[in-house]
């Protein structure tokens, strides 16, 4: 289980440049729940903000503080071997953080 401290933690790391302009991953989640809200029927979970494979926009933050493991190519890209899994479960608590999630 993650802790409260943590998910707060995790929601104000700060982003590189990304195609949502959010400063932080706080930013990023509710510039996603805008996105999804403006766009309704014809909202992109591919490519919400027009690149796919976005939620790795969140991923370096939670690598770069220790929160996962992973590690970064000469590109500063992660690596091809990244698992997501445990970063998934930091992202997850940090929207419920910013209030509840259905299960």
């Amino acid at each position: 289980m993650t802790s409260t401290a943590t998910a707060r933690h995790v929601l104000d790391l700060p982003l590189p440049a990304n195609d949502a302009g959010a400063a932080t991953v706080r930013d990023y989640l509710i510039a996603l729940l805008a996105e999804l809200w403006n766009e309704e029927a014809g909202f992109s979970s591919k490519a919400p903000f027009g690149n796919s494979g976005w939620q790795y926009d969140l991923y370096p933050p939670l690598v770069l503080d220790g929160l996962v493991a992973g590690r970064f190519d000469e590109d500063g890209e992660l690596e091809d071997d990244f698992e997501p899994a445990s970063a998934d479960v930091l992202i997850l608590a940090a929207m419920a953080e910013l209030g509840w999630v259905p299960s």
